[in-house]
């Protein structure tokens, strides 16, 4: 466990995360010479989407070695619409590295982010990125990340943030400005030294707090998440702790370790390791696997609530079935049901009327791009305006409606 870091990567959108990882994993030799990923770009945007657009849609997870280190990575989104992703990998985390463009300096999003991460009790480095930018000012900038902590409230220990000066697109970083480096190290021997060690204990039995699903044809759902406490074995009986308080028993089929970009089979895995456990096919975002039902559900982090609501709703027109094959309610409410299992920030509802549907999230581009994806999935729906939640306020019964901070 003393040689185990677990890490995010969060930043304002276009300030350099998916590149950074990039050369983290390729620098630590995860990649042979021969091998295609060592020559790609954005090696962590797997989905078509995320492709086209340039951006990060979804959290994932990545690990490499360096020295005796075995360091898990998570690249995040940088938009706010995305920012549940952001939420929901906190608690797998023990550190951040908080990456800001030399130029253009903290961001809306970058406020966002690190209050996440410091209400989490992640420890940060900062990274400055792009210093190879000819309007690049990294000094100013670190002065403007340093007001940011202080507005955030952040503590002594916190404010004496380590960081580090770095050009992520030609591969070099360094503790100073002056200093010449021609790789990554600095920043290898940062995470190291400055990250602690994962926040759990050895023992018996074991306890995982689920943050992030997948699906395999071969296994089922697998759950991805830290191991709290304890240690896991294939085979060994268990029990998941579901939101609604009912308990499911069954035995972990399968557990899968992060080496590079790909998924290991393992047979055994030890607290503090950020680790994928089948067995459980009705397990949810949030919710605790562990070895008994003498252990108590861990604590989950509250996601922020939904900003926006479109309305989901059959095309029932005369062109109807023209561009979709998946036409009807219960083709498009299933789809939303599957959706809301792993993207936490979308609230998804059934209306009165049994043709529409309510789904609410964190700004149009997020809904947008569901419905892209629905699109290309061969389903055909009609979707409404975006409309504003607005909330009332519990003393005086006032409206509110949400703010965000916005740099132009």
């Amino acid at each position: 466990m003393q040689h185990i870091r677990n890490i995010a990567i969060i930043a304002h959108v276009d300030h350099g995360k998916t590149t950074l990882v990039d050369c983290l994993l390729k620098q630590s030799g995860t990649f042979r010479a021969n091998q295609h990923e060592s020559s790609e770009e954005r090696l962590m945007d797997s989905m078509d989407l995320e492709k086209e657009k340039g951006i990060t849609i979804r959290a994932k997870n990545a690990a490499f070695k360096y020295k005796d280190y075995h360091i898990n990575i998570v690249d995040t989104p940088g938009h706010a619409d995305f920012g549940g992703e952001v939420e929901r990998i906190m608690n797998m985390i023990d550190g951040v590295l908080l990456v800001v463009d030399s130029a253009e300096g903290p961001q809306a999003q970058t406020r966002f982010v690190l209050r996440k991460a410091l209400e989490a009790g992640a420890k940060p480095i900062v990274v400055i990125n792009k210093i190879d930018r000819e309007n690049a000012n990294p000094k100013k900038v670190l002065d403007e990340v340093f007001e940011l902590f202080v507005s955030l409230n952040a503590t002594d220990e916190q404010l004496d943030f380590p960081f580090i000066y770095c050009s992520a697109k030609e591969g070099y970083a360094k503790t100073e400005l002056e200093h010449v480096s021609g790789t990554m190290e600095p920043l290898f021997d940062a995470i190291v030294k400055y990250i602690p060690s994962p926040r759990a204990k050895a023992g018996d039995g074991f306890q995982v707090l689920v943050a992030n699903l997948d699906y395999n044809d071969y296994v089922g759902r697998i759950a991805f998440g830290k191991i709290v406490e304890g240690k896991v074995k294939v085979a060994d009986s268990a029990i998941c702790r579901h939101g609604s308080g009912k308990i499911t028993k069954n035995k972990i089929t399968a557990i899968y370790h992060f080496e590079g970009m790909k998924r290991i089979e393992i047979q055994e895995a030890h607290a503090g390791d950020i680790v994928g456990l089948a067995g459980f096919e009705d397990v949810f975002i949030g919710e605790t696997i562990c070895d008994s039902e003498a252990r108590t559900a861990l604590p989950y982090i509250p996601i922020d609530p939904p900003t926006i609501q479109m309305e989901f709703v059959v095309n029932d027109g005369p062109l109807a079935g023209q561009d979709g094959k998946l036409v009807t309610a219960r083709h498009i409410w299933d789809r939303l049901v599957r959706e809301a299992r792993t993207n936490v920030a979308l609230r998804i509802a059934q209306t009165n009327d049994p043709k529409v549907f309510a789904v609410s999230g964190r700004g149009e581009m997020q809904i947008a791009i569901l419905v892209e994806q629905m699109r290309r999935e061969g389903y055909e729906v009609l979707v409404s305006r975006p409309e504003v939640l607005w909330k009332k306020d519990p003393a005086t019964g006032n409206p509110l409606e949400p703010i965000e901070k916005l740099f132009v």
